[in-house]
Parts: structure tokens; C-alpha cells; sequence
């Protein structure tokens, strides 16, 4: 694949994703959709997404997946709606994005990987600045809310790492979308007493899924393979920004002085050690 595409396909993917905490924001902030309701219409509009795509591009082979994946994904997307009901989409993003990638390195150490006095700085910075954002504080993020994002963000790390040399990246992420459908209906039914929707939401929902989830993912794994690994680590640090800058261009948030010193140390701090491995 030519540089220049590879470069497009990356740039659309973190679009992609950081439309993922601008969708879901503006749903549960300005329509009537709950968070469960909105979780389980983006993965059932995912699933539906991807199978098209793989099914155009592979025929009739049956997707791949498993369903200790599909839980940590369903994990990660109910965490993600419900934070959403009380955080901005900067915070959330910053949140998730520093979360994957603490559960990313904590598993290299876990394997034994060793860090330079460098590496340990970097990482000293990142948790400097979480702690930072999450102290007490005017424009403190809730705790709950805040502490739901770092638990979608840990349960997408451990989705990622079981992802890791599963086979066709786009056919796995396919079958756990599919396989996560049932576990999003079992969260909606425990919700029921608080069930509500519209218009407007669910289409929010179905954008979520279809366009920023399922064809994010896919082009996402279509640039992947021209990467390398430190590159597509890194690149990801471009998603919070992303997501900032939309927040305060579409749904009218104002960007802290806490928020972006904070965001500095930590993906800064996770950019030393992604960029040394």
C-alpha cells in the first residue's frame, strides 16, 4: 500500500475513534437514549457492519471471534455509554486512552519486559498527570464516571491483548461484535425500569456502531499491518486531542487548563515509553 494511503487510512481510523466518545456524549447529553440502550444498538449495529464487510470481502466464510473477547468488548462499551452520562468527551477520551494503554504496558511487565530509567520517567509523568486530573478540584471529572472510564479502558486493553495474533483482525473483531450482541440485550433487560429512547439517539447509536465502530475498526486494520508497532502505538496518542477538539466544536465544551496540562503529562508520558519499546 502507497505511504500516502496508508497515512489516510491512519488519520481516518482516529477520527474514527475519538467520533466513537463524540457520538456517544452528544446522545446521552442531548437526547433521550440511556446508556444501555445506546450500548446495545452500537454493538448490534456493528456487528451488522462488520459481517457486511467481511462478507463482501471473503464470501461466505463465518467470522472468527471468541466469546471471552466478546465479554471484554460488551465491557468495555457499557463502562464507556454510562461514564458518558457525567464526563465531557475530552475527559472520557483522555481517560480510555490512558487506561488501554497503562493495561497495554502493565501486561509487557507482567511478561517480563524490562524499562530504561527513561521508560520509568515517562511512566512516573503519565501517572503524575492522571493523578493531576483526577484530584479534588473544580474541574475534576465525577469519580464515578471517571473511575467507569478507567474500567472501560482496562476491559479494551484486555480485549487488545487477547486480540493480539488471533488471525484476521477484521473477521475476530466481526464475530465478538456479533457475540457481544447477547450480553448488550442482558444489560438492557436489567435496565428496563429506565429504558427510554428516540430518534435522534438511536440514529446516534447506529453512527456509533456502524460508521466509527465497525468501519473504524476495519480501516484501522487495514493500515495496521503497514505500521510499525511503535508507530501504531504512538499514533493512537493523536485520539484525545481529536476528541477535544470536536468537543468544543460540536457539542460546545470548554477545554481546562487542567485538562490540557494534564493531558500533556500523560501522553507524553506514555509517548516515552511506547516510542523507547
Amino acid at each position: 500500500m502507497r505511504p500516502a494511503r496508508v497515512f489516510l487510512w491512519t488519520a481516518l481510523a482516529m477520527v474514527a475513534f475519538a467520533g466513537n466518545s463524540l457520538l456517544c456524549r452528544a446522545a446521552l447529553k442531548d437526547t433521550a437514549i440511556d446508556a444501555a440502550t445506546f450500548s446495545t444498538i452500537r454493538m448490534a449495529s456493528g456487528a451488522i457492519a462488520l459481517w457486511i464487510i467481511v462478507r463482501v470481502r471473503d464470501g461466505a466464510r463465518p467470522p472468527e471471534g471468541s466469546w471471552l473477547s466478546a465479554f471484554w468488548l460488551v465491557a468495555y462499551a457499557i463502562a464507556f455509554s454510562f461514564a458518558y452520562l457525567t464526563l465531557t468527551a475530552a475527559t472520557g477520551a483522555l481517560l480510555l486512552f490512558g487506561a488501554v494503554q497503562a493495561t497495554m504496558i502493565g501486561a509487557g511487565l507482567l511478561k517480563g519486559e524490562r524499562f530504561t530509567a527513561l521508560q520509568l520517567g515517562g511512566v512516573a509523568l503519565a501517572l503524575g498527570g492522571l493523578a493531576g486530573l483526577l484530584l479534588p478540584g473544580v474541574s475534576a471529572p465525577p469519580p464515578l464516571g471517571a473511575a467507569l472510564m478507567l474500567f472501560a479502558g482496562l476491559s479494551w486493553g484486555f480485549y487488545s491483548l487477547r486480540g493480539r495474533g488471533a488471525g484476521d483482525a477484521t473477521r475476530v473483531t466481526a464475530g465478538n461484535f456479533a457475540r457481544a450482541v447477547p450480553f448488550a440485550v442482558l444489560a438492557s433487560i436489567l435496565a428496563l425500569a429506565r429504558v427510554s429512547a428516540d430518534t435522534q439517539g438511536m440514529l446516534l447509536a447506529v453512527a456509533s456502531g456502524a460508521i466509527t465502530s465497525g468501519v473504524g475498526y476495519a480501516i484501522w486494520y487495514t493500515a495496521l499491518p503497514h505500521l510499525k508497532a511503535t508507530v501504531a502505538a504512538t499514533v493512537q496518542l493523536s485520539v484525545p486531542p481529536i476528541a477535544a477538539l470536536g468537543a468544543v466544536l460540536f457539542l460546545g465544551e470548554s477545554i481546562t487548563l487542567r485538562l490540557v496540562a494534564c493531558s500533556v503529562a500523560i501522553l507524553g508520558g506514555i509517548a516515552v515509553v511506547v516510542t523507547r519499546r
